[in-house]
């Protein structure tokens, strides 16, 4: 185990050059005596490591060292593997070169470990889109995926959800994220950073102009704020219900994560009947009408009264077009009826 820390450090050293204690010591998640102790080693072991005092020093190799410790162990070879994705590699244009890095690295491994990478690939599989769901065309990714390299400005044309529904934007790429088998732009927009969904973007053209890409900018740290922010600031009502404990247990399957955590996080203690009171958080009334109905009779909404309304139409709209079992019904609804008016006897 120490072992392995030494070459981690020695590898963090040679690939991110200078770095406080402290740094090393998050990146090995360790404690910072830890590192004091580890860089000691590697000097007694004739590494030419040495450290700069001061608020702006820290440890660095001695200019033009390079190690030789990067041989890949059985379980990185097999991880490394596991790690493509063909897919979204072909959304973003590099298919090919995917498949030529695959080759070159195949064939630069002892023929043990190409053997395991080969078969990690054989036996796991990722398949990152959600159920029932056709990828969205994107046909401007490859385009963004260029310009996020280059960091190069790209003029778009966007379709939002609110009005003025098409807008055009000058942004400066900072990375794509796949999602859940979409794709979301990060891009600077003004001094502001922001997401974009690309297969909304309707029209890219790749400018010329080049952007200054902040230096400190952390594209995985910025997504999990985002998404964090998003998933908390969507839902901006809530609606007070009563539900049975079976329609409870159910609402990881049919309610978004945070609608269904916050729900069942909330959920008072049963009745007698099996009834229980909780709190729902809700997008709007139209949005909660939908998810709601997926419960069926297994959910009363006590407030807000909009939503109880509307709720109460569509029940006894269905009532007029479903008759109770056994019942006999005469003829179709009249066309020109309001929906859910059948004729009975």
């Amino acid at each position: 185990m120490r072992a392995s820390r030494l070459v981690s450090l020695l590898l963090l050293l040679q690939t991110r050059g200078r770095m406080t204690a402290q740094q090393l010591a998050d990146a090995l998640e360790v404690s910072v005596r830890t590192v004091y102790r580890d860089v000691e080693s590697l000097g007694a072991a004739g590494v030419p490591v040495y450290a700069d005092r001061g608020p702006t020093g820290g440890y660095q190799l001695l200019e033009g060292y390079r190690t030789r410790l990067t041989g890949m162990t059985a379980p990185e070879a097999e991880a490394l593997f596991l790690a493509g994705m063909p897919g979204p590699a072909a959304d973003l244009g590099l298919g090919p070169v995917l498949a030529a890095a695959e080759l070159k690295l195949l064939a630069a491994l002892p023929d043990e470990l190409a053997d395991r990478g080969g078969r990690a690939r054989q036996r796991f599989h990722l398949d990152a889109p959600g159920w029932f769901r056709n990828p969205e065309p994107t046909p401007h990714l490859t385009a963004l995926a260029r310009a996020v390299w280059e960091d190069r400005l790209v003029e778009i044309r966007y379709q939002r959800w609110k009005t003025p529904r098409e807008v055009t934007r000058v942004l400066a790429p900072l990375g794509v994220v796949l999602k859940a088998g979409r794709w979301y732009l990060v891009a600077r927009s003004g001094e502001q950073v922001r997401t974009y969904r690309v297969g909304a973007v309707l029209d890219l053209v790749l400018l010329d102009e080049r952007f200054d890409r902040p230096a400190d900018f952390d594209l995985a740290g910025f997504w999990r704020e985002w998404t964090e922010r998003y998933e908390r600031d969507v839902y901006r009502g809530e609606a007070r219900v009563r539900m049975t404990v079976a329609a409870l247990e159910f609402l990881p399957y049919v309610f978004p994560p945070a609608m269904s955590r916050a729900a069942r996080a909330a959920a008072g203690e049963p009745d007698e009947h099996g009834w229980l009171e909780t709190t729902v958080p809700i997008e709007s009334v139209k949005h909660a009408q939908v998810e709601l109905l997926k419960l069926g009779a297994d959910v009363e909404v006590l407030a807000p009264a909009e939503l109880r309304d509307r709720l109460a139409a569509t029940a006894h709209a269905l009532a007029g077009l479903y008759p109770a079992p056994g019942a006999e019904s005469v003829g179709a609804p009249d066309a020109g009826a309001p929906t859910g008016a059948a004729v009975r006897r």
